[in-house]
Parts: structure tokens; sequence; C-alpha cells
């Protein structure tokens, strides 16, 4: 099998990478925006049509929720118009397109975990720009397989590393206790789409471990774990305004994975619990 990853040198591109490279019979592709724009059509379709790929796993995105609010457009080119034309390209040589989305297409004002049946409703340009992603690629070929996630870490810039480093050099920090969802693991998040490609379970899937917290909470279990003392002191949202409006719940249910090949992601306290052992 041969398999496209672009974005290959972010969190969720390396750990497929590893993931992949265990396995027998695949071969991969590595690509970042400098061996491939997405948001270039023709570059798009001459690179599949020299390269041939099976498999299109789209790890690329402006993942700056702040700065999509006031860099409109090309937020719009790599979160919608890229998808849209790596789903064409792949669709036009027989290929499966994996397109990675987020929570961010919801509004943040559910009570309740969300399923892949609840509608959309995104509040940033962010969040709207990777609806147009997951609308586009579905349009363009029907093997695709879209899969929602948050609260994302792995190798690299993240939030535990960020609260990691800052506890070096600070003796109490303040984070947010009013935004609500489920941290991931990218090994978790890989191990999934590894299964629905291998499956070929193609559809909408939510995907991030099970269970919830705060941001709070969340780096009380990193500090925890590390054995770090600093002081973690509860805030809310207000205290820290941010041009694009955060989710207060984004709660994801992996209910479609529950309903057909089988809820395989951890709860997110296990889940770092092994990355802290390992970084």
């Amino acid at each position: 099998m041969k398999v496209l990853i672009t974005g290959a040198k972010g969190q969720l591109g390396l750990e497929l990478t590893k993931q992949f490279q265990l396995k027998k019979d695949v071969e991969l592709i590595l690509t970042d925006v400098s061996e491939l724009d997405i948001t270039n059509t023709e570059k798009v379709y001459s690179f599949f049509q020299e390269h041939k790929p099976e498999v299109v796993i789209n790890c690329a995105a402006h993942t700056a929720v702040d700065k999509c609010e006031t860099d409109v457009d090309n937020a719009y080119k790599i979160n919608a118009i890229g998808p849209k034309n790596l789903s064409a390209a792949a669709y036009s040589i027989g290929a499966e397109i994996v397109q990675i989305s987020t929570d961010y297409v919801f509004d943040g004002e559910s009570a309740d975990p969300l399923t892949e049946f609840d509608s959309p409703n995104p509040q940033t340009i962010y969040g709207a720009s990777k609806l147009q992603g997951e609308k586009l690629t579905a349009e363009f070929n029907p093997k695709h397989y879209i899969l929602r996630t948050a609260w994302l870490y792995g190798e690299g810039n993240n939030f535990v590393r960020t609260m990691v480093k800052l506890s070096e050099t600070n003796k109490s920090l303040k984070v947010v206790n009013d935004q609500i969802g489920s941290p991931t693991s990218t090994v978790d998040l890989a191990r999934a789409i590894i299964k629905l490609i291998e499956e070929k379970n193609y559809s909408l899937f939510h995907a991030t471990c099970s269970g919830q917290c705060s941001w709070y909470e969340f780096t009380k279990e990193i500090f925890r774990l590390k054995g770090i003392d600093t002081e973690v002191i509860p805030c809310t949202t207000d205290e820290f305004p941010r041009p694009a409006k955060r989710p207060k719940y984004s709660v994801l249910r992996n209910y479609m994975m529950e309903l057909t090949t089988g809820d395989i992601m951890r709860p997110w306290q296990e889940a770092i619990a092994e990355y802290l052992k390992e970084n």
C-alpha cells in the first residue's frame, strides 16, 4: 500500500509515519509545504499522477486559531481548498482520502458529548474553514475518512510541553478552568486512522481519547505525573481574552466508531501517563 502523508512534519504526521513504518508492505510518501503545496490544484494533480498514492492522509492545516481570524484567505485556502484539491486528485486515480478536522466545527454550547449526528455551528474562521474542508472532501471523493479530533498532543510543540516548560520559571500558573474537552494523544489518533483504513470504513468520525477535563485539570494531572510542584490556579476564559472564541464544551463522543469498528481510543489519563513517561 502506497500512503501519502501531507504535513508529515507535524505532530500527527510524525506519529503516523512512526506507526506505518512498523507495518509490512507500506510505502510512505512524506511531504510538507516545500514538497507539495496542497493549495495549488495543478501541482497536486501532477504530483498524484507521478506518485500514484493509494491512500492520502491530509495532516496539513492552518491551525493558528487566533491568526485565522485575520488571515482569512489563507485559512480557507489551506483548510478548505487544500482538502478539496487532495480529495479530487485522489478520486481521479482511485485513491482514498483521510481528512483531519476539529471540535471547532461546533459552537461549544452543548451540555452533552457531541456525536457525528449533531449539527455543526462554527464560531470562528478556523472552525468554519475546517468545516468547509470536511464538506469538500466528502463531495469530491466517496472513499473518505474524515476524523474530528481535539486537544491534540504528540511530538513537537503542544500544550503539555508548554506547561512543563512554563513550570520551570514560574512558582504558580493560572490555567483556564471553564473550557472542557478531551486531551488526545497522536498515538491513539494514528491507531484509529490506520484501523479505519485497514477496515475500509469510510465515513465521518469523532476521534478523541475518552473522558473529559478542563485545561486546569489537565495541567494538574500533567504536573502530578511529572512531580512538578508549581501551583496551578484556576481562572476563567474572560481573564485571557483571545481574538478567536474558544468552545466552552467540546467533548466529542466517538459514536460512529462505537457503532462500527469499535472505539479503540484510551481514556485521556492513560494516554497522558504513557506520553509523559517517554517525554
